[in-house]
């Protein structure tokens, strides 16, 4: 069985979609209040200093990077708790699981195993996961720009067969690196599962650029693969954009989508290639998307990966998104 997907197939769903979801404004904003959504940013070590201007900014919460011991995580979340705020998160990030190094492997899931122990003690629910990518500065490997991408794939194993229109002969090696990496990423992270299931962590899956699952349905298939509740989508709004609307992976991902990250891309002229902007001065439709989070039933945070404003004004914005404006 295979399934085939093309940018004209999803650009005609969006804008067919978008016609029924934006029908009024007043509507936009109604289904818009549906859904609990909580306020967050990244920052480093949750500790007092770092957590104080947030709260006083109107976030409830954040996702940090630090992965220390469980013991300084516990003290960092006493802190939190103290001032109201949520530790909802650890970013783990890269991962290097389709190294050909079995060192690297295996120090990528000492580095997993020891952030899903972080999140136990910061009270968090989730460790963003990058597994793996291909592709980098250096690389050799000739793919497809995101805008020529027709994915052609297995159903089965979820293995690509072909990536664009016509011969796909000049993409051999792009395909059999992006089906080694599926293969080594869905055998780390099941190694993994054990140790989450037993903190009650969830194991939240995103891709990064990292050339890997650029369609919807492609990467619904990867998350859903493991047919386990603790291992989910982490879904970035802004790094996705160049290759569909950020609407349509929401409602492909559905009940697997557990955090969302909020940046935007300005999309050019053209519709090839742009570049990141702060949040709701690009490419993004924020009164749909925020529609896509109610329709698939997400409640939860969103979480701003983005810097250069005051955090009053990221708040701002955020505020704006929530309300569905």
């Amino acid at each position: 069985m295979k399934t085939q997907l093309t940018r004209r197939d999803w650009m005609i769903h969006s804008a067919t979609a978008g016609l029924g979801l934006s029908a009024s404004a007043g509507l936009c904003r109604a289904q818009a209040s549906k859904a609990v959504l909580h306020k967050a940013m990244i920052i480093g070590k949750p500790d007092e200093a770092n957590l104080k201007p947030l709260k006083d900014a109107g976030f409830g919460g954040v996702e940090c990077n630090a992965i220390v011991s469980m013991e300084e995580a516990v003290a960092c979340r006493q802190i939190a708790d103290k001032m109201g705020m949520r530790i909802h998160s650890v970013l783990r990030g890269w991962a290097e699981f389709n190294s050909d190094d079995p060192k690297k492997v295996e120090s990528s899931l000492l580095a997993t195993e020891n952030a899903l122990k972080a999140a136990k003690g910061y009270g968090s629910d989730a460790v963003l996961l990058v597994p793996c990518r291909i592709g980098g500065k250096g690389s050799t490997l000739t793919m497809p720009e995101a805008w020529e991408f027709e994915i052609e794939f297995d159903e089965k194993t979820g293995h690509l067969k072909r990536v664009a229109a016509g011969d796909n002969a000049k993409y051999k090696d792009y395909i059999e690196a992006h089906n080694r990496s599926l293969d080594t990423s869905v055998a780390a992270v099941k190694k993994l599962i054990p140790l989450a299931e037993k903190l009650k962590v969830v194991i939240a899956l995103e891709n990064v650029w990292n050339n890997l699952w650029v369609k919807p349905a492609l990467f619904k298939h990867f998350v859903a693969s493991f047919q386990n509740p603790w291992v989910k989508a982490y879904f970035d709004i802004g790094n996705h954009v160049k290759y569909a609307p950020p609407e349509q992976w929401i409602q492909a991902l559905g009940s697997l989508l557990v955090k969302v990250h909020i940046k935007d891309f300005k999309l050019n002229p053209d519709g090839h290639g742009g570049q990141f902007v702060h949040p709701r001065d690009g490419s993004v439709n924020w009164p749909i998307v925020r529609q896509a989070l109610d329709k698939v039933g997400y409640q939860g945070w969103l979480t701003i990966e983005d810097g250069g404003l005051p955090l009053e004004e990221f708040s701002k914005r955020l505020d704006l998104i929530i309300a569905g404006e």
